[in-house]
């Protein structure tokens, strides 16, 4: 194996986990505006406290390697549904990148499923 493939591992998942856990912050600190958004598209404000969760709790699994295949298939599936109840609107440009932003971060979150963490992580350390 390349000596360099952890490092490149454990960057790719913190470049992946960073967009998370800064959303996850900002949902904290505007709290009322992201709740009343949700409510605006008719998701329930009473879900953002399990949002914020999987964001910043998701986040800080993926990078220190931690349950990252489970971790990763549930930010997946995130992003695809959050793609799909806030940014379909495909007559906005901007909509539809951020549409396909969030399904191309749900690759990124598959490929980790299916791979694994790499060697610098909790689960590699845990199965040692």
């Amino acid at each position: 194996m390349n000596k360099t493939y952890p490092a490149i591992e454990l960057a790719g998942r913190i470049l992946l986990a960073l967009m998370f856990l800064l959303a996850g912050i900002s949902k904290i600190t505007g709290y009322a505006g992201t709740a009343a958004y949700m409510a605006s598209a008719g998701v329930p404000g009473a879900l953002l406290p399990l949002v914020i969760a999987l964001e910043v709790g998701g986040a800080l699994a993926i990078i220190v390697g931690f349950q990252t295949r489970l971790v990763a298939l549930a930010l997946a599936g995130f992003s695809v549904v959050a793609a799909a109840l806030f940014h379909s609107n495909f007559a906005d440009q901007m909509q539809m990148t951020m549409f396909l932003k969030n399904v191309s971060v749900a690759g990124g979150f598959l490929i980790l499923a299916a791979n694994g963490p790499g060697a610098l992580s909790l689960d590699a350390k845990r199965k040692a």
